[in-house]
This record gives structure tokens, sequence and C-alpha cells, in this order.
């Protein structure tokens, strides 16, 4: 009986031990879900979400999403670790809903889903109605790319209602314009030209030299480098000189650095040499004292090493006493990427120089590349789009006003964009869509220059 007892005893400590030293759990008790509060601190672009207690549980799991059925997520708010009972939603859109809920969380083991909440950002939203051009004022010019078989209808009501400004998207490129040595037609630029002036339009000029615009005659020239080099000057001098009282800026040389650095290899660099960029310049400026002069080029904030090759160019121009007035930041660019500090300190840079910036060429992928590729245009994709313009309009509206001359969209309905055809994949990078109604991006443009 006595060692009966002693078994007993034994056997309790062992059993007390263990329940003492690790954390055992009830396997015949499944994890509790949450109940999710009313969210607090609410504001323009944030709330704090907050949910109760659950014994047992190691973390939980927060969900945020414009559906209740979070069909999508906002991103980076998808079953987002969170160890305490709150987080921190942000990132938001002003005056827009938005939904939340959590699991809980031990080991492996998941709860079911807590309930839903509903919460709308504060702001007030701003008048939607009004258009771009207005919107900017006298601060700078509103612009859009175009062609010569988009100027009736929906595009004309648009062009003259929202914008203030015009660059074509190939009529004024060398492959349109020069037919031979001395052979110019001039039927499209004269065409676009008149639709400005009858319109009381700007005119950005695109582009006198492009490696990617040049006509076959002049891929097959077999002349020497001197008669390659007057024909240039001749070209570069008849466009500038025909349009001296019509177009008030040119970008005179387009995407002469290649990605990764070093000058592009053309047939330009081939035949003029080295400085074939400076002897660009030079003649434009000969033939048109008074217009803007600009150069071109794509991707500056997110390659570094392009970027610092486009500014060694310019510095080397401006050294050189070579007449350029500003430069052309293309912004054909995705909702994910380039960063807002890497755009700002692409901006620094130019102001650094003098230079006036263009944001010449917008277009905002929602398809872009590392993201699951969308067969239409969800409303996440959506907002994402609007913030993205948003943050650029909003860098672009801060630079100094002298050194300010346009935002230029390159392009107008979605269906439209270069962009399609040459990804080969669906997307939605423009302002309006294809009835020629406003998105989301243009309230973002807007909301970009409060």
């Amino acid at each position: 009986m006595k060692n009966l007892i002693l078994f007993f005893s034994a056997s309790l400590v062992i059993l007390f031990n263990a329940c003492a030293n690790e954390e055992v759990y009830d396997d015949l008790s499944p994890l509790q879900k949450p109940v999710v509060n009313d969210p607090i601190d609410i504001n323009d672009n944030s709330f704090i979400a907050a949910w109760n207690f659950v014994s047992t549980a190691k973390s939980y799991r927060l969900d945020v999403s414009l559906q209740n059925d979070f069909s999508s997520y906002i991103q980076g708010y998808e079953s987002l670790e969170v160890a305490g009972l709150n987080a921190t939603v942000a990132g938001l859109t002003p005056g827009t809903q938005y939904f939340f809920r959590v699991k809980a969380v031990r080991e492996a083991e998941l709860s079911d889903y807590s309930n839903v909440v509903m919460v709308t950002t504060s702001g007030t939203l701003i008048d939607t109605d009004v258009n771009l051009k207005d919107k900017a004022a006298d601060n700078f010019f509103v612009g859009a790319a175009l062609s010569t078989n988009r100027l009736t209808g929906g595009y004309n009501e648009l062009l003259t209602t929202e914008f203030n400004s015009i660059t074509a998207e190939s009529e004024m490129k060398m492959r349109t314009i020069f037919a031979g040595p001395s052979d110019y037609n001039w039927t499209r630029p004269d065409e676009l030209v008149q639709y400005a002036t009858e319109n009381e339009l700007n005119i950005h000029g695109h582009a006198l030299i492009w490696h990617e615009e040049v006509p076959d005659w002049m891929r097959t020239f077999t002349g020497s480098n001197e008669e390659f080099e007057m024909i240039i000057e001749d070209y570069i001098k008849a466009v500038v000189t025909r349009y001296s009282d019509k177009i008030t800026s040119w970008d005179v040389v387009n995407e002469a650095i290649s990605d990764g650095g070093g000058i592009r290899n053309t047939i330009f660099l081939e035949k003029l040499g080295s400085n074939y960029i400076a002897k660009c310049f030079q003649w434009a400026r000969e033939a048109d004292p008074d217009v803007l002069l600009f150069y071109n080029d794509y991707n500056t904030p997110a390659d570094l090493a392009k970027q610092q090759d486009v500014y060694a160019l310019i510095d080397d121009l401006q050294a050189n006493n070579i007449s350029i007035d500003g430069i052309g930041l293309q912004m054909h660019i995705s909702i994910d990427s380039p960063t807002r500090q890497e755009i700002q300190d692409d901006v620094d840079m130019a102001l650094q120089r003098n230079l006036i910036i263009h944001f010449s060429e917008l277009d905002i992928r929602v398809n872009p590349d590392g993201r699951q590729m969308v067969s239409s245009l969800t409303e996440e994709r959506e907002i994402a789009q609007r913030l993205k313009c948003k943050e650029v309009v909003d860098i672009y509206n801060d630079i100094p006003e002298a050194f300010k001359y346009a935002i230029t969209v390159w392009g107008l309905r979605d269906p439209d964009s270069w962009i399609i055809n040459h990804h080969n994949r669906p997307d939605w990078p423009l302002l309006f869509d294809d009835s020629f109604n406003r998105k989301s991006a243009h309230i973002g443009f807007l909301e970009g220059l409060e």
C-alpha cells in the first residue's frame, strides 16, 4: 500500500512539472475566432484596426480590401502578421470605403475569420468635375500626345476641354517628314499645327533626332559622313524654322543613352561622331533663338547608371556653352515603380543644373512585371493607379515655378495606348477609358494639384 501511495505521488509531481514547464493546449478546444471592433483614429489616409484578445493565440492575420467579399486585397494587407491587438492601415485614399477582418494564429492552426468591419476614410473629395488644364491654371501646361487620325469626336472634346498642350506621337518624327535629302512631307505635321492653332493649344515638338524613326533611305545612305552631316543639319534647321512661330519647344535628341548607361550606338553616332548631340542642339538653336530645347529620355529615376550618364551628357553640353533649356523625364511607369524618392531624386538632379523639367510621356501600367496579370481593370489596381498618378503630379507641382513646363500624358484612351501592343498584354495606363470617360487616375491627377 505504501508503495502504491509513493507511485501515485510521484506521478502527480511529474504531471505538475509538465504542466508548469511547457504550454499545453487542449486539442479538443478549437482556436476561437477574434471579434473585430470599430476602427479608431480614422483620417484621410489611414485608420487603426483593432480586435479582442483570443486566449492561446500567438498572433493574428489582418486582411484589408476594397470589397466586402475580399476578392482582392490592398497591397501589403493580405494576411499581414500582427503580434498585438491592433494595426495601423496606411497609404489609403481619402473618402474611400474599406473592409477588414482578422484570423487568430496558434502554431500551425488558424481560426475562422472574424466579423467584417467597414471603414470609410475621412477627407473631402475634391471637385472631380474640374478639367485638368483649369486645375493647373497658369502653373504649367497639361498636355496629351495625339495623331492626326484622333482629332474629331470624343478625342476633340477631351483635347479642347481637358488639355492646353499637344505633342505629336509620330507625325513630327523624321520617318514621317523626311522623304529624302531636301525632300520634305509637311502634310501631317501641318495638320496638327493647324489644329493646335485653331484651338489655341501649345505645341511641344517631338522629336528631331531619334534612332527608332530613321527613314529607310537614310539607313542605306552611301555618301560620305560629311554629306550625311550636311543632310541632318539641313533637316533640323528646315523643321525648326518652318514652325518657329508655332512650336514653343522641341525634344532635340531622344533616348541617346542606353539602358545601363553609355551612349547608344546609332547611325547618328556612327556618321556624325561622339559629339553629334551637341551639333544637333547647336543647329536647332541657330534655326530658332527663342524656342525651348530639351533632351528627352526614359527610366532615369530607376536606372542609376543611365541617369548618371544622362546628366553627364547635359553637364558636357553646359560646360561647352551648348544651349539646352530643359530635360524631358519620360513617365512610362507602373503602379509599383519607380518609387516616389527615385522620381524626386531625378528631379533634384535636374534642378541642380537649372533645367526646365517636362514630365513627358506619362502613362501608368497596372499590369507591371512581377505582379499577377489581371484581365480586367480591378478596383484595387485602379485605386493604385490613382495614388501613383497623384504622387507623380504632386512631385511635379512642388517644382519651383520657373522650372516647370508641362506634364504630358502619352495618349488619351486606354485602348489607344502603345503599351498594349508593345508588351503584348492588356493594360489600362491612361486617364480615360475606351468610352472617353474619366477614370480614377484622372482624380489622382487633380489630387496631385491640391
